[in-house]
């Protein structure tokens, strides 16, 4: 590990614990900061509820008044996730209402480069709709730096991720504290041969981060699964190490995928890498995979994520809103 990472580690790796509500509350009142909580959402009706209740319960009360808008972004639901979401408190945006000139893609990516246009905070907050036995730590510990440290403007949840029966959604039978199988064999030996300044992070493909407007809508956002290592890459290249985070929020429980999912987010994910390593040859953007019929093996091949959508600050519409607020 470099030396470089070695020092941030212990510069800007933190626990949770380190920073109290009511220090949190202070700085925010101190600087006028307000923080918007976004949910990208696609059939997540068992475990979306809670998550806005948790929320709304924990950091909007007039005790604790922490988040000043909660955003649900549906990606296209066909489950009850949209009546969930706004019975528990939020509020629900489909994602094709989003700036309906540009046709929307299917991706996660996507839907958080959209969310820029219906939020408002000074900080945005992004938590995956899948997580289970949530609590309000996964905010309170990822927005924690970004109210109380000027120059730190993007933050990552770092968590254990036990095994569970089946596997997790980026993580297997793995053990607490490892990444998960994508970000063990894709994604951490990427950033360690081509962004070792970017080593030190726990858990760098994790769905929970936020990060300061200003810097959001200066990065493109690739709109599928590799949507996690774009921003963290470009964020570097934009601000540099000492402005990128971590927080230590405990244990992450999540919905599960399987493998042949792992897969196609695995090569997403190498195609972004590949994108910014450099602008010209590019690999073939498909991946064969194999399904067992009676036939034998059949291949099924799958377009792998290609698009990147610009950064917001070069949309007429979003220009044009931030101007009128």
């Amino acid at each position: 590990m470099l030396e470089e990472v070695e020092r941030w580690l212990g510069r800007r790796s933190w626990s949770v614990a380190d920073r109290p509500i009511d220090q949190l509350l202070a700085a925010k009142r101190a600087h006028g900061t307000t923080v918007s909580v976004v949910l990208p959402a696609l059939n997540e009706e068992a475990t979306v509820g809670e998550i806005v209740a948790v929320i709304r319960r924990d950091l909007m009360s007039d005790a604790v008044p922490l988040v000043d808008e909660l955003v649900v972004l549906d990606s296209g639901s066909t489950d009850r996730t949209a009546e969930v979401a706004a019975e528990a408190g939020a509020r629900v945006v489909a994602r094709d209402e989003v700036l309906p000139r540009i046709p929307a893609l299917p991706g996660k990516g996507e839907v958080l480069w959209r969310s820029l246009l219906v939020t408002g905070g000074d900080v945005v907050c992004f938590v995956d709709a899948d997580l289970r036995e949530f609590d309000a730590d996964f905010v309170t510990g990822i927005v924690g730096p970004l109210l109380t440290e000027p120059d730190v403007e993007f933050v990552k949840a770092m968590y254990d991720r036990p095994f569970t029966p089946g596997g997790a959604a980026s993580g297997g039978p793995a053990g607490a504290g490892q990444g998960g199988r994508v970000t063990e064999l894709v994604a951490r030996p990427l950033l360690n041969l081509h962004w070792p300044q970017l080593a030190g992070f726990v858990q760098p493909l994790g769905g929970e981060y936020a990060a300061r407007r200003t810097l959001l809508e200066r990065l493109p956002f690739p709109v599928g699964y590799g949507v996690e290592l774009g921003l963290l890459v470009d964020a570097l290249h934009l601000v540099g190490l000492d402005a990128l985070a971590q927080v230590d929020v405990g244990v992450r429980l999540h919905r599960h995928q399987d493998e042949r999912a792992l897969g196609r987010m695995a090569a997403a994910i190498y195609r972004t890498a590949q994108l910014r390593l450099s602008r010209g040859h590019l690999v073939r953007p498909r991946l064969t995979q194999f399904d067992r019929t009676e036939a034998g093996f059949t291949p099924r091949t799958h377009p792998v994520d290609t698009e990147e959508r610009p950064p917001m600050r070069e949309v007429a519409e979003y220009l044009d809103k931030r101007r009128v607020a």
